[in-house]
């Protein structure tokens, strides 16, 4: 994912302010702080306001299902923080984490009738909920909302080749490293060098996604903190000492 440049965060900054002052819009869009950044930025003050009369905002706790594979789409979401886990399941019962989403993502696949993949919860999560039947009118009635949902479709398509290569080519180090850039390029906007956080997903899951197993995920996150690229703490909490090393390490230009 794309991390935001300096600029950009200060037009958001600045935007944020003018909606402060803005009584048009809905008081909940105005505390919104990932709406700039998502799909109801396209929308003009009256498609806030009937947006607004139909959303519900929703606390989903770690490892809730907010969805399941091959269930009927009633509804879509904006991601508003924490992190939500992509599953897709095999006929057999396999299943395959592949792909994580963040604030301020939109959750679902317009005009489908049934989800084709499953979605959870990896952490304490906020969404905006809207229903199926709101969204997929003002699609149709807003070039300005089709066009950013399809640029979402577009950078997830250049995010999903960038993991194919990741997966396909690169060592079990550089998959480590790209993950861990994964999660901090999402949750640090600002771009600061030193920065903390605790990782969405278990060993396990991390192994899963990366196609490795949890001895060699343990092993590399272990080489990463002798080479001072990161610290470990309580074997979650971790801290990112240099992007430019840990992006050096994923081997991402």
């Amino acid at each position: 994912m794309t991390i935001p440049n300096k600029m950009t965060v200060a037009n958001d900054m600045q935007a944020n302010r003018l909606d402060i002052h803005n009584s048009d819009i809905p008081a909940l869009c105005r505390s919104c702080e990932a709406r700039h950044g998502g799909v109801c930025g396209a929308l003009n003050v009256d498609q806030l306001i009937e947006l607004n009369k139909h959303s519900k905002r929703r606390r989903i706790k770690a490892g809730s299902e907010i969805v399941g594979q091959g269930e009927a789409t009633t509804s879509y979401s904006n991601v508003l923080n924490g992190v939500v886990k992509l599953s897709k399941m095999m006929a057999d019962g396999r299943q395959q984490i592949v792909g994580l989403q963040f604030a301020p993502d939109f959750l679902g696949r317009p005009f489908l009738s049934e989800s084709q993949i499953s979605a959870e919860a990896a952490v304490d999560t906020e969404l905006c909920s809207i229903p199926k039947g709101v969204i997929d009118r003002m699609i149709t009635e807003s070039p300005g909302l089709e066009h950013k949902l399809h640029q979402q479709a577009l950078k997830e398509l250049d995010e999903a080749r960038d993991w194919m290569l990741t997966l396909g080519r690169k060592t079990a180090r550089e998959k480590v490293a790209s993950f861990l850039y994964l999660i901090v390029s999402n949750i640090n906007p600002e771009e600061e060098e030193s920065f903390s956080f605790d990782l969405p997903l278990t060993r396990a899951d991390i192994a899963d996604f990366l196609g490795l197993t949890i001895e060699t995920v343990s092993r590399q996150m272990t080489k990463l903190r002798r080479d001072g690229v990161i610290t470990i703490e309580n074997n979650r909490h971790l801290t990112c000492h240099s992007l430019d090393r840990l992006r050096d390490a994923a081997d991402i230009d």
